[in-house]
This record gives structure tokens, sequence and C-alpha cells, in this order.
């Protein structure tokens, strides 16, 4: 058995393959990250995107266990679906905490667990794109996890929340999960096996999900004070 070290929490590939006494518990665990990141204010720090993408290049393995069929189309088609619905549970979880502790989360002081400009700046981006802010939110790291928590706060109507959040949360996973599962196919028929470059593909996939997030901040820190009242 592998010695452990704790830098081995920052890579999904951790999660995906761990296993007791040979079980392995790779599927439960990526299904209880996502509901965290989606559902628990401190899921903010916890891998999401990369963590799909590479379920999808793991996900013979992580579903032979548990219902391991002889199409290789369904077997990440039920994967899919099962993080989609803990994204769902997840993102109701969110909404629910908002509704019921949105005064006492603006009020609260910072902590390791807790950020409270992430809730801000998650406010002004649900402000902003309404709606859609559900959808778009599930591609943003930090974004994601305090977006439901916001529509609780802000009281958004139940209905169409949960039309988004199951459009967002089935999005979400199909693209990542297949994207991975099908690149990985692609590339293997060229000699090259994406599980020897797992480094490359989180630091590839953290850049892309939160360049557009960097890109967000800076820009309205460098306007001007004039411009941002306009906005």
């Amino acid at each position: 058995m592998n010695q452990f070290e704790w830098t081995q929490l920052l890579n999904p590939e951790f999660y995906i393959t761990f296993e007791i006494a040979g079980i392995q518990l790779g599927l439960y665990i990526v299904l209880f990250i996502v509901f965290a990141e989606t559902g628990l204010f401190a899921g903010f720090f916890l891998p999401g995107d990369s963590l799909l993408f590479l379920s999808g290049i793991y996900s013979r393995d992580l579903v032979q266990n548990v219902a391991f069929l002889d199409s290789d189309f369904i077997n990440v088609t039920l994967l899919s679906t099962a993080v989609a619905v803990a994204g769902i549970f997840g993102n109701m979880t969110g909404y629910w905490f908002g509704a019921k502790s949105g005064y006492y989360l603006f009020k609260k002081e910072d902590s390791f667990w807790f950020k409270k400009k992430y809730l801000l700046q998650s406010k002004d981006f649900f402000e902003k794109y309404g709606g859609k802010a559900i959808i778009f939110a599930r591609f943003l790291p930090i974004f994601r996890t305090f977006a439901p928590i916001v529509a609780g706060i802000v009281s958004m109507d139940k209905k169409k929340f949960m039309f988004f959040n199951i459009v967002s949360s089935f999005l979400w996973s199909f693209v990542l999960i297949f994207s991975g599962h099908y690149l990985y196919g692609v590339f293997l028929k060229q000699g090259i096996d994406l599980k020897h470059h797992i480094e490359w593909i989180v630091i590839g996939i953290i850049l892309i999900s939160t360049i557009p997030v960097f890109m967000k901040l800076l820009k309205k820190r460098t306007a001007k004070p004039s411009d941002q009242d306009e906005v």
C-alpha cells in the first residue's frame, strides 16, 4: 500500500481510484464531492470540472462494481446521470441553506471554510445573469458552490430554480464526462494514454475553467468607479 501524502487530496485521480480492502469506492466519493461542491458552502475548494473529466476517462473502473453493462455508451450514460442527480440534490441543498441562512451568511466572519467575498461575487454574478447564472455557474469554480445559495437568499422562484438546476446539472455532467471518456479513446488510438498525463490534464482544465473568473475580477477591479455605477 502506497504511503499517503496530503498533496494527494488535491489530485482528482486520488478520489476516483480510492479503494479500501480491495473495494472500489471511487464512484461514491465522486458523487459525494459533486454533492458537496454544489450544495455545501465549504465545498468550493473541491475539484469539480477536472474530477468529472477524469471520471469519464475512468468510467469503466467507476461503474464496473455497481452496474457495469456490455454497452459502453450506456455505462457512461448511467455514470453521467448519477453525477447529474447528485448535482441536482446538491443545488437543492444549497438553495435551502441560502433561504434559511442568508442573513447569517452575510454577517458571518471569514474562516478557512468560508470566504464572504465569494458569496458577494456570486451575488453580483447572479444579479447580472438571473436564472442563467445557475447554468453558467456549473462550469465556473467557486460560483457553482455559491450560486444556489444566492438563489435561496434572493428567494428565486422554486420552479424556475429547479428548471435551471436540472438543465445545468445534466449539461455539466454529460459534457465533461462524455468528453473525458471519448477523448480518452481518440487519443488512445493515436498511442497516447491520457492516464499517463493526468497532471497536465488537471492543470489545463483548471486554467480553462478559472481564466473567465479571473478575467471578470480583473475587469471589475480595473474598471472606473463611473463604469461600475453604470453596470
